[in-house]
């Protein structure tokens, strides 16, 4: 059985279409096509429902996909083992984290990562895009909430805190809240329930004392832009406020901590490329650990 036909079989079963299939392979759409056909013919059976928005896994594609992970997890940890002599580092990591921590600090710290090894090519993907470690969508996840179950290796990478913040533009016109009552004669930035994917993400009345938000944005990096801009107060990262000039903290006691996870599934731990980035980010949240806990500047 061709390898490769199966790497194309786990790419479209992960993906439900061949397009993004494709791109995660790096190859064009036919290409994927023709492995998947070829498969199908050498097993005699149909794996994929096809349509004209994508595809879904058939009862003989399903039972194939536990199969093929195996294989997959097998070939992955001979990986591990036959490169550990390695000292250059190659190959793709793809890292899922939300969009505030990726923006305003994942990007800048994986600079010195890419420096050592340039033969590692990083991918990062939106959370909560990439929800999947079972499924291969990433290779390290930075969450907010600990994984319940399955197998993988989670450590909790920091706490971080997150308070009421607003440009100073903003606070020369409107004042500066002095109580928590006076909050309720300000704008207040917020998050869209509906797309909250996690409990750990409803800390917006908490802090803001129980005021409803009056502008709401489904992204950390939104609702930062919307401070800038003077739209209104918001609830912002500690570590990302930090960062930003004309920012000011507003009732510094109204905060509250929550927690990233880093997250990796058991069977990419030894590969070589993972363990350094891993380390690597281990590493730079540890020399910015009071930023992100509010202490720091």
């Amino acid at each position: 059985m061709d390898w490769d036909n199966m790497r194309a079989f786990l790419a479209v079963a992960r993906q439900g279409q061949f397009l993004g299939a494709s791109r995660i392979l790096k190859v064009n759409q036919a290409t994927v096509a023709r492995r998947v056909t070829a498969l199908e013919a050498d097993l005699r059976a149909t794996l994929f429902e096809r349509s004209t928005t994508g595809v879904s896994l058939t009862e003989a594609g399903r039972d194939l996909l536990v199969r093929a992970e195996r294989m997959e997890s097998e070939m992955l940890q001979a990986e591990a083992e036959l490169r550990k002599q390695d000292v250059q580092l190659n190959g793709v990591v793809r890292i899922g984290a939300p969009d505030g921590f990726t923006t305003y600090f994942l990007i800048s710290a994986l600079k010195g990562l890419m420096d050592r090894h340039p033969g590692i090519e990083i991918q990062l993907v939106p959370m909560p895009l990439a929800v999947s470690l079972a499924r291969r969508e990433v290779d390290i996840a930075i969450t907010i909430e600990e994984p319940a179950a399955g197998r993988f290796v989670a450590r909790k990478l920091t706490d971080y805190g997150v308070g009421i913040y607003g440009s100073t533009d903003y606070l020369d016109a409107f004042g500066r809240p002095q109580t928590s009552d006076d909050l309720c004669n300000h704008r207040r930035i917020g998050y869209v329930e509906t797309y909250a994917y996690s409990s750990a993400l409803s800390y917006v009345s908490e802090v803001f004392a129980g005021h409803p938000s009056t502008f709401d944005c489904a992204s950390a990096v939104g609702q930062v832009e919307a401070v800038r801009a003077g739209l209104g107060l918001g609830v912002l990262h500690h570590f990302i406020a930090a960062t930003l000039p004309g920012i000011e903290p507003v009732l510094p006691e109204r905060m509250s901590r929550r927690s990233y996870w880093l997250v990796i599934h058991e069977d990419v731990r030894s590969l070589g490329r993972i363990r350094a980035t891993v380390d690597h980010i281990v590493g730079e949240v540890m020399k910015r650990r009071a930023i992100f806990l509010g202490s720091g500047s």
